[in-house]
């Protein structure tokens, strides 16, 4: 593309980022997107056959962008404790940014067999990436460490979602919460032998 083409293409990005956030994929017309991305509705369908399609460019970019940062944070980090930190504080903050924007997590294209399909994909590199964190710190067990960690910050997350009035402190607080419980009970379990473990169910 042209250094003009790609400047009309990343402002309908950006507009419709803004618009599905605050609005909502089934409220938000194409024609809104043309008008906040400052260029004609045909336009618009030069780059993006429809909305679906759209909102696809839309998660693609922001998952991709969410994967690509944390990769380059965590080549910054040495510890298993600093990655973990990060991979909290990247988690949480990435929804407190977008706190204005929830209705791109929650009013989405229904039963879209691409987006959940594209969702899956990235669920699984995101797990894979802190598979490879665990497994470099010498995890036994790095698959079930990583789904436990990420769905202790997912959980963390809803808050932030819910909550209008959730504060920067707070994303602080529950950053350092989740990676110093995960830190120290994921170090206790390496180093536990297998008499020292719960037993039975």
């Amino acid at each position: 593309m042209s250094s003009a083409s790609i400047h009309k293409h990343t402002a309908i990005l950006d507009a419709a980022y803004e618009l599905f956030g605050s609005g909502g994929f089934y409220e938000t017309k194409m024609s809104e997107v043309a008008e906040r991305a400052g260029i004609a509705k045909g336009t618009v369908y030069l780059y993006f056959k429809n909305k679906e399609d759209l909102f696809m460019a839309v998660t693609r970019r922001d998952c991709e962008g969410f994967l690509q940062q944390l990769e380059v944070k965590l080549q910054a980090c040495g510890s298993l404790a600093e990655k973990l930190s990060v991979i909290a504080a990247h988690h949480l903050f990435y929804y407190y940014e977008r706190k204005q924007h929830t209705k791109l997590f929650f009013r989405a294209p229904n039963n879209n067999p691409e987006l959940v399909a594209y969702m899956a994909l990235f669920m699984e590199e995101y797990m894979q990436a802190v598979v490879k964190v665990l497994l470099e710190g010498g995890a036994s067990e790095p698959e079930l460490m990583a789904q436990s960690y990420i769905g202790m910050l997912d959980r963390l997350k809803m808050d932030i979602l819910f909550d209008p009035s959730f504060t920067e402190e707070e994303a602080h607080k529950r950053k350092k919460f989740a990676a110093g419980l995960f830190i120290r009970g994921a170090v206790g379990s390496m180093n536990a032998s297998p008499g020292d473990l719960p037993a039975g169910p």
